[in-house]
């Protein structure tokens, strides 16, 4: 694997991570929280539709497409994939950063159990 094909790896898991939590703070915007409790499915869809922050998240997951894209163009799938688990760490900690989530002993030790089969598989 080349240093390009590996920055392209971590360039879509990080923009993936990056858009979870975009996403995760246009969820919680106040326009859409007032959607979901009152109901409606037109008026929850178009405050979903018009919150910055989500087509933001969703700009983010696309980019993170694009990148992969160029990565599975140049490595075998089964090479490729595992690099995906990594993302699992990366949200954990910018959730934990960003929004404040709350690391337990056993949300981190499952992390880091993903991140090491990452490891394993990746050096297979």
């Amino acid at each position: 694997m080349t240093l390009p094909v590996f920055g392209l790896i971590l360039l879509s898991i990080a923009l993936s991570a990056l858009a979870q939590v975009v996403l995760k703070l246009g969820m919680s915007a106040a326009g859409v929280s007032r959607a979901l409790a009152d109901g409606g499915a037109a008026h929850v869809a178009w405050a979903v539709a018009s919150e910055w922050r989500v087509l933001a998240g969703l700009a983010l997951y696309l980019a993170s497409a694009a990148a992969w894209l160029f990565v599975l163009a140049r490595l075998q799938v089964s090479a490729a994939y595992p690099f995906v688990g990594l993302g699992f760490v990366l949200t954990l900690l910018l959730g934990w950063w960003w929004l404040g989530d709350t690391l337990s002993a056993e949300r981190v030790l499952g992390t880091l159990l993903v991140a090491a089969g990452v490891v394993l598989i990746a050096r297979s």
